[in-house]
């Protein structure tokens, strides 16, 4: 399932905002075909670090690295910038980042928010893109929803939208920030089982979530952040099943009660 190079890599990140550091030498691994999960309590860093794979945001420390290349930085500390736009430009496309409050684009039907992308960045053929993006609509669901806009649609749907709109991309990884927590418990259940069909796929993904069922289901390695540390991390089975750290003990039992 696996190859010895990871597709997104990790090491040693360090990241603040002014005086406050939000994460603190963190290190991460997703191998192709992985399903990696990050879990804590809000504040935690969680969807920094996703952020941070993906540079949205700017690490102070550390490397980033996209199928064993490492992004090249230039400047220190809270100056520190990506220095090759080019080379951010094709780990982006490499990377689709799906997010908690879907960013679709109003005046656009679902079909157009799909190709959008493909088109404009990629510059690929525009009947390829209507047919790639018509199949991955089928694929999540909604096939019968190219022609309407998004306020037309549930959350659910406009979530599965926004993931027919990264696989158009046909990114290298999936990277998902809490993409069930603005949903209803009934919609949520949409949007699972389509990262659970994208995982049984051998899709590489990173999935920030609130959902300790989801990540139990669909992950390879489940990663546990408190304040901005990996207090643990392991296979779903031990974590969920035997976590070692009180922390996690504490956290398990308070998302089992709520």
């Amino acid at each position: 399932m696996t190859t010895d190079q990871p597709v997104i890599e990790i090491k040693d990140l360090h990241k603040s905002y002014g005086a406050l550091e939000v994460i603190k030498g963190v290190s991460i691994r997703a191998m192709r075909g992985q399903v990696v999960s990050l879990i804590g309590s809000s504040g935690s860093g969680k969807s920094t670090l996703l952020r941070c794979c993906n540079l949205l945001e700017n690490s102070q420390q550390g490397a980033v690295l996209f199928k064993g290349e490492p992004v090249i930085w230039s400047g220190d500390g809270h100056s520190r910038c990506p220095a090759d736009a080019s080379q951010i430009l094709r780990i982006r496309t490499n990377l689709a980042m799906v997010f908690q409050q879907f960013n679709l684009w109003s005046h656009m039907t679902i079909l157009q928010n799909v190709m959008e992308a493909p088109l404009t960045v990629l510059r690929r053929d525009r009947s390829e893109v209507e047919d790639a993006a018509r199949a991955y609509l089928d694929k999540v669901g909604i096939g019968d929803k190219c022609d309407v806009y998004p306020a037309q649609l549930s959350g659910g749907q406009q979530q599965r939208a926004a993931i027919a709109r990264g696989l158009c991309m046909e990114p290298q990884a999936l990277l998902f920030d809490e993409p069930t927590s603005a949903l209803d418990p009934e919609l949520e259940q949409e949007v699972v089982r389509v990262i659970k069909d994208l995982a049984a796929e051998g899709r590489t993904m990173i999935i920030v979530t609130h959902d300790m069922k989801l990540a139990r289901d669909v992950s390879d390695h489940v990663v546990f952040l408190h304040r901005g540390l990996i207090e643990e991390e392991g296979p779903p089975e031990t974590l969920f099943g035997a976590p070692k750290s009180e922390r996690l003990q504490g956290f398990l039992s308070a998302t089992q009660a709520a």
